[in-house]
């Protein structure tokens, strides 16, 4: 029998060479080289089987491969003694690449791979809970970088995969509704779903008028119980102005460019029409 050498120490003990097992697609490495060995698995100690484990040298060339068995178990060879890059990927997995040193004696390395997750839910609107299409759901990491995006189908239903777990932010926007952020928590496997709720935005219409005619060109600024200016618009040729995506409370309404004229009112859940203002020269 072929004996081979594994180890060159003195005192490296010599094996056969049926103990450098398997072929390049199963548990333990084939032919030549300093065995590197272990075994992939997944959160809970649980084995990965068909894990494509893939040994590459620093300048990018690939030295060696393997599948994992059924146990999660991998072989692959190294060439000779150095560093070298070992990358572990299964479908529902994040990749895995770690840095290994291989010496003269076989390599033990276990590798964890983490799951990738999703996120699922519907947004429905607080005042009745009606279904919200169209509402942009944006997800974000903790430095604010945006992971993913999605759009809610006509029953208010959205879903975003490939996500890494953790916690997230996720912000959902919608014309006439308030924008709405929140942390999310992402598990570790599977679809994490949430129920989203968006306030509807109330609304402020009107016309600016002097002495009976509609102006134009008029500046109408928004102003909240706080003293805060909340939005600034211009009157259009029509004299109409509009603000939109409000909470409800107490606001005063300011038009200028004639002299100005201040009105107070309280915006209701369902917005307020018809807030006209009559400007009029000082003289009139």
């Amino acid at each position: 029998m072929e004996r081979v050498l594994v180890g060159a120490e003195a005192g490296a003990v010599e094996q056969p060479a049926a103990a450098v097992h398997g072929g390049g697609t199963g548990g333990g490495p084939a032919g030549g080289g300093i065995p590197v060995t272990g075994h992939v698995r997944a959160a809970e100690d649980v084995p990965v089987a068909g894990a494509a484990v893939t040994l590459i040298s620093l300048e990018g060339r690939q030295v060696g491969r393997a599948v994992a068995h059924a146990d999660g178990s991998y072989g692959v060879n190294a060439p000779g003694a150095g560093s070298y890059v070992l990358i572990a990927s299964a479908d529902g997995h994040q990749p895995q690449a770690s840095s290994i040193v291989v010496n003269d004696a076989p390599v033990a390395y276990d590798v964890l791979l983490s799951g990738t997750s999703g996120l699922t839910g519907a947004v429905r609107s607080a005042d009745g809970g009606a279904p919200v299409p169209g509402a942009v759901v944006i997800v974000t990491d903790v430095r604010g970088d945006v992971l993913a995006t999605a759009q809610t189908d006509a029953l208010g239903e959205f879903a975003v995969t490939d996500l890494v777990p953790g916690t997230m932010t996720i912000a959902v926007n919608s014309p006439a509704h308030r924008p709405h952020a929140a942390p999310v928590e992402i598990g570790a496997a599977g679809a994490t779903r949430i129920e989203v709720e968006l306030r509807p935005g109330a609304h402020v219409r009107g016309t600016v008028r002097g002495a009976g005619a509609v102006l134009s060109g008029a500046r109408v600024t928004l102003v909240d119980a706080a003293g805060n200016a909340v939005a600034t618009t211009t009157t259009g040729p029509d004299g109409a102005y509009a603000f939109s995506d409000l909470d409800t409370g107490a606001y005063t309404v300011i038009a200028t460019g004639y002299p100005p004229r201040a009105t107070r009112l309280t915006v209701p859940g369902g917005g307020v029409d018809g807030h006209d203002i009559d400007l009029a020269h000082g003289d009139e």
